[in-house]
C-alpha cells in the first residue's frame, strides 16, 4: 500500500484523486477518501457503471469518519482487462484489487449489481467482510433478476427517444416525485469536473448483462451463513431488482435490517439519500 501518512484527508469524492493498482496482469483504477487506517468500506457499482456513478452524497457521509474506495471491474472505465463473463469470477478480481491493496478485512457497500457480487465473494472469503450493506439487489437464483436484460434494454430505448439519461427510467418512478428525484442524482454525478472516467462501453455492458442473466438464473447461494451485521434497503417499487428480492435477502440472511423507502424505485437511497445517508454512516461506524 501506498504510504499515505503524509497527505491531507480528503473528505469530498468529487475532489478524490484516480488511482491505479496492478494486480493479475490488469491494473485496477480506484478512488480512495476519507481518514485512513482500520478497515476499509470497498463500494461494490452496479451495471455499466463507473467510478463516476457514486452518489456522493452518500459516499461523502461515510466518508467523514471512514476511508472509503470505489474501484472500476475489469474492463470497465479506467480498469484494464476484460469484462468477466460470469459474476463469481468478477468477486474474484475484487478479492485480487482488495489483496493487492494489502487488506485483509473490509466492509462493503454495495448497489444492484455490486449486491450480487458482494455475496458471491462473501460465499468464497467468508472472513472478509465484517459489515455488509446490500441496496437496489437481490440474491443469487432470485425470481425475476434475469428479466433485468430486457427492462435495460426497454429503458436504454426509452431514454434514447426522449434524449435523456437511461437511469431515470431504470432508478426512478415515472412521476412528478420521481422525475424530480431523477434530475437531481443525474446533476449530481455531474459535479465532479476533472479527472472523470470513460464511459463502458457497448460491448463490456452486454457481458455484464449475460453474466447477471446467468445469475438469476442459477442455484441460489446458501446464505445463512452470513454473519456479518448487514443492512439491506431499496424503493418500495423497484423495477430492476424486484423489492420483493430485498425482503428475501432479510429472511435468508440472519438479524439483517431492511429499510424500504416509500414512492421510489431501484434508486430510492438516492432518492432518500438525506435519510439513508445518516442511518447508513452510523451502521458503518466501527
Amino acid at each position: 500500500m501506498h504510504d499515505s501518512s503524509n497527505e491531507p484527508v480528503i473528505t469530498s469524492y468529487a475532489l478524490a484523486p484516480t488511482r491505479t493498482i496492478s494486480a493479475g496482469g490488469v491494473t485496477y483504477a480506484y478512488r480512495e477518501l476519507g481518514p485512513k487506517g482500520g478497515i476499509p468500506v470497498v463500494f461494490f457499482v452496479h451495471l455499466a457503471a463507473t467510478l463516476d456513478n457514486w452518489d456522493a452524497r452518500i459516499v461523502d457521509p461515510i466518508a467523514a469518519n471512514r476511508h472509503v474506495i470505489t474501484f472500476d471491474q475489469r474492463g470497465v472505465g479506467a480498469s484494464t482487462g476484460k469484462v468477466p463473463a460470469t459474476l463469481e469470477e468478477a468477486a474474484d478480481h475484487a478479492h485480487e484489487f482488495i489483496t493487492a491493496l494489502g487488506f485483509d478485512q473490509i466492509d462493503i457497500f454495495s448497489f444492484s449489481m455490486g449486491g450480487f457480487i458482494a455475496q458471491d465473494l462473501i460465499v468464497k472469503h467468508p472472513d472478509l467482510v465484517r459489515k455488509l450493506v446490500l441496496t437496489g439487489t437481490g440474491p443469487r437464483g432470485g425470481k425475476d433478476i434475469d428479466k433485468v436484460v430486457a427492462t435495460t434494454y426497454w429503458d436504454i430505448l426509452r431514454a434514447t427517444a426522449t434524449r435523456s439519461d437511461p437511469k431515470e427510467f431504470l432508478f426512478f418512478n415515472r412521476d412528478a416525485t420521481g422525475k424530480r428525484a431523477a434530475k437531481a442524482f443525474i446533476e449530481r454525478l455531474e459535479e465532479r469536473t476533472v479527472d472523470r472516467d470513460e464511459p463502458i462501453s457497448l460491448r463490456a455492458l452486454r457481458t455484464q448483462l449475460k453474466a447477471i442473466q446467468k445469475y438469476g438464473r442459477s442455484a441460489p447461494s446458501d446464505l445463512s451463513t452470513f454473519t456479518q451485521p448487514t443492512l439491506i434497503a431499496n424503493g418500495d417499487h423497484d423495477r430492476m431488482v424486484p423489492t420483493p428480492l430485498s425482503e428475501d435477502l432479510h429472511r435468508r440472511i440472519k438479524g439483517s435490517e431492511l429499510i424500504i423507502y416509500p414512492q421510489s424505485g431501484h434508486g430510492g437511497i438516492f432518492q432518500f439519500h438525506d435519510k439513508f445517508a445518516p442511518v447508513v454512516a452510523a451502521f458503518l461506524t466501527d
